[in-house]
């Protein structure tokens, strides 16, 4: 009995161990698959089958986009992506699935493509340029300033993309920054006529003198000629004569070659009534090219208003010389008739006469070669009955008239060398 009490508390205790190892058993988990190996696996199917599908995409996609199938070529495009077809080329994806957009109006997808994009081409230009030319589209100027300013940066030399920037800071009202981006643009190009008269107006219109633009250009610019006759027109132009002088002089000192600088010289000498000086200056011109007869005229016409009729008359005597025109005879007759009305007499002297008879000789040969200018004056000299006539040859004593010509005598007229000769009918 006892033996068989022993052997039941045995098969008892084996009981209990074997169910205790299988409720262990139960709590330990099965072995699991390798994930790593899963996930490799699964890689490698899509790998093989981008291997197929994206060339065959790719070839779809451009076919529809040479054919302006434009709404295909969104499709594949879109698909292409799915696939993750777009790693291996993502500029040619990305650029031609915006055009396609934009070619069907949609410009907020062209957006949002060009976007994601940009997530993988940061630094990609062409990218750029078309987000903001999508922008532009949907009137985000805003966004469109962010994206020109991030191409300026990128493009520190480029000066297409700071002209561009400029105009929406124009459009802006950005009038501080337009002028801060415009002189970058000059920094490429110094010469660019356009973009000084846009950062000018950028002055005016942001409530800053434009004077200072081009003064400041030319003081950090002194060896350039451009600059100086710009500043010097612009300072001309509010009647500041003496700076612009200045200014001038300083362009001559760097090109004594420069005929427009003595040409601006000279008139501006002309406004702040320095005549003298004017004259010096046309009379440097005519140096740098003794055949410009209109050169000559300009000497003259200067030294008539500066009451010199004698250098006046020296000088339209060269422009006759060199064009026998009609300018230059009107000239001519134009320094004769400012003498008479100066130095005339209240009763008309004989002397008087014989100027004012010369000046109407010069001014008919003017009007014979093309040049009417002076025919007031002509006709004031004919209807005022100064012209020495018959008349007044029948009172001279037989000395003179045996001379066959008259020359003024008194001291006013003492530079004219001309003679007037006897008329046949008198």
């Amino acid at each position: 009995m006892k033996v068989l009490q022993a052997k039941s508390r045995r098969g008892y205790k084996l009981l209990g161990l074997s169910l205790i190892a299988l409720f262990i058993a139960m709590c330990v988990p099965p072995q699991s698959v390798n994930e790593e190996d899963e996930e490799a696996a699964q890689q490698a199917y899509l790998d093989s089958l981008r291997e197929v599908l994206c060339p065959r995409k790719m070839s779809s996609a451009a076919e529809y986009y040479k054919n302006h199938d434009w709404e295909a070529t969104v499709k594949v495009y879109r698909e292409i992506i799915d696939l993750g077809c777009d790693k291996e080329s993502p500029e040619e994806v990305y650029q031609f699935f915006a055009i396609a957009y934009e070619q069907l109006g949609k410009f907020d997808s062209a957006e949002y493509v060009l976007l994601k994009g940009l997530q993988l081409l940061p630094d990609n230009v062409d990218l750029r340029k078309r987000l903001a030319y999508a922008y532009q589209k949907q009137g985000k100027i805003e966004q469109q300033i962010i994206e020109y300013s991030r191409l300026a940066e990128m493009l520190p030399n480029d000066l297409e993309t700071k002209i561009e920037l400029a105009k929406l800071y124009k459009a802006k009202g950005a009038y501080e920054d337009q002028i801060d981006i415009l002189r970058q643009a000059l920094e490429i190009d110094p010469t660019n006529d356009v973009l000084q008269g846009e950062i000018a107006r950028a002055y005016e219109l942001s409530g800053r003198d434009p004077l200072e633009i081009y003064g400041e250009r030319f003081k950090n610019n002194p060896d350039n000629v451009s600059y100086g006759l710009d500043y010097a027109e612009r300072l001309i132009a509010v009647e500041r004569y003496d700076e612009a002088i200045d200014v001038l002089k300083q362009v001559l000192s760097v090109d004594k070659t420069s005929k427009l600088a003595y040409r601006k010289l000279g008139q501006t000498y002309i406004q702040a009534d320095r005549l003298d000086d004017a004259s010096a200056a046309f009379e440097e011109l005519f140096k740098l090219d003794p055949r410009d007869y209109n050169v000559a005229i300009k000497v003259s016409e200067v030294n008539v208003e500066n009451r010199n009729y004698g250098k006046a008359f020296r000088w339209v005597e060269k422009a006759v010389a060199l064009s026998n025109s009609g300018d230059a005879y009107g000239q001519k007759g134009n320094v004769y008739f400012k003498a008479f009305q100066n130095c005339r007499t209240p009763d008309i002297s004989l002397d008087d006469r014989i100027v004012a008879t010369l000046a109407y000789n010069n001014f008919l040969k003017a009007e014979e070669l093309g040049n009417k200018r002076f025919r007031r004056s002509l006709e004031w000299i004919r209807d005022n009955e100064v012209l020495f006539g018959k008349a007044q040859w029948f009172m001279l004593d037989e000395d003179q008239k045996n001379k066959g010509y008259l020359k003024p005598t008194g001291s006013c007229y003492d530079w004219v060398e001309e003679k007037l000769l006897k008329d046949p009918q008198w």
